[in-house]
């Protein structure tokens, strides 16, 4: 079955136009790393034309796996395929007299400039910001950088362990009787991708405002450092320093200080917490009853008024509270997620299973929504699972109108198409290592 758009329009007829995007009307140069890729992915998917610029040969990002089929190939890269799809893509050594001269013409017709060297570099090279303002004075260029272009650390390099550490993330992530851990997966420069969306689209509005261009700097620290803020609440609500709790959630106060809050069942894990309050006294009770009818709600469980409850005050001795939790653990692992989440919903029950990847294929309202699309890649058989863009709009398409490009995609198209360089500069370019 083809894929279609929002538009109803199938996806291989739709890849090249723009037409109907929101953002169609302007252009950014991704210069980017994988530590900007998602800020020219989000700006592709609301419609900029994204051009990724790429070294001759690829960006070495291309051998970040995992693989289509586990055949390691920079043009069999998942990686590279989800965070550069919307763009097309070109060949670029800027680091040649010729390849600055090509690049400083491709900025006349750009409204942004993505990078992601470390501070200084596009100084150095001679293409800094205010040489590409001289340019085109309303070009808006957008650094992204470990700890930004200032500050004592702005020319150190940042693993995304380090940044997770540094921004205080890291130190209540785990286990209360272990070091701090580190998030499975590289998230940090994600979050510096979305920061550097965001400002690239406020220096938009400015512009538009007072016909300025700007220079947007954003410290993928800080952008980690934002999100760990909720933190800091606990000692101002609650006169305590959260720590590390694993699968449990911390709590003020003395009993039951934490309360188990990820439950292993029949096929995974699920999220359930005795709340306390309206919204815990609906969900418990049923919950309860529930157990009740399978023989495994404790006497003491089945007494508890839930409409009162408060776990740190409950007329519970530890010793029941503890057979309350080994209740619940035993319920729990006679269910499926699938069988506990259906139930929970119907009873209101606050319960949520934790997804795996294959689960989020099969989610139904990610399905409802449209959320994947089948993407063809002509130079493989099958086609490949694209996320689309979360956000959906009312008027105006936000699609996956290109698959991420190959090496050099969208050099004919650029260079003699839109530079109107000729076949044989093209040529002579490719074999001084230009293009």
């Amino acid at each position: 079955m083809q894929a279609l758009s929002d538009a109803g329009k199938p996806l291989t007829a739709q890849r090249e136009s723009m037409e109907d995007t929101l953002l169609s009307c302007y252009r950014a140069l991704d210069l980017t790393d994988e530590k900007g890729f998602l800020c020219g992915r989000i700006l592709g998917d609301f419609g900029v034309d994204i051009v990724k610029i790429e070294p001759p040969g690829g960006d070495p990002s291309r051998n970040i796996g995992p693989f289509y089929h586990d055949i390691p190939d920079p043009e069999k890269s998942l990686y590279w395929f989800a965070y550069n799809a919307n763009k097309r893509g070109i060949t670029l050594n800027i680091e040649t007299a010729d390849g600055r001269d090509i690049f400083k013409r491709l900025v006349k017709t750009a409204d942004f400039v993505i990078e992601s060297f470390p501070p200084g570099y596009m100084d150095s090279i001679g293409l800094g910001y205010e040489t590409l303002s001289h340019i085109n004075p309303g070009v808006i260029l957008t650094s992204i950088t470990p700890f930004g272009q200032t500050g004592p650390w702005r020319d150190y390099s940042g693993a995304d362990i380090a940044l997770w550490a540094l921004s205080s993330y890291m130190y209540v992530t785990g286990d209360e009787d272990r070091p701090p851990v580190w998030l499975s997966h590289p998230q940090s420069y994600l979050h510096a991708g979305l920061e550097a969306a965001a400002g690239t689209l406020t220096a938009l509005h400015y512009r538009q405002l007072t016909g300025e261009g700007q220079w947007v700097d954003v410290s993928a620290q800080q952008s980690l450092v934002l999100i760990s803020l909720q933190n800091q609440q606990y000692w101002d609500l609650a006169r305590f320093n959260p720590r590390r709790a694993g699968a449990f959630q911390q709590r003020s106060g003395v009993r039951w200080a934490y309360q188990r809050r990820l439950w292993e069942c029949k096929d995974g894990f699920v999220t359930f917490i005795l709340f306390s309050g309206h919204l815990g006294a609906v969900g418990n009770r049923a919950l309860t009853e529930w157990m009740d009818r399978e023989g495994l709600a404790p006497e003491h469980m089945k007494k508890i008024d839930w409409d009162t409850f408060d776990p740190q005050a409950a007329d519970l001795t530890d010793e029941e509270y503890a057979q309350m939790m080994d209740a619940l653990a035993q319920f729990f692992k006679r269910h499926t997620k699938a069988e506990l989440y259906e139930q929970a919903a119907k009873a209101r029950i606050v319960l949520y299973p934790c997804s795996t990847m294959e689960d989020l294929r099969n989610d139904p309202q990610l399905a409802a929504r449209d959320f994947w699309v089948e993407v063809e890649h002509d130079e493989l058989p099958d086609r490949i699972s694209y996320p689309r863009p979360a956000t959906r709009f009312s008027a105006g398409a936000c699609n996956i109108r290109l698959r991420a490009p190959t090496v050099g995609q969208h050099n004919a198209q650029i260079y003699q198409g839109e530079l109107g360089l000729s076949p044989g500069e093209m040529v002579a370019l490719k074999q001084a290592g230009v293009i």
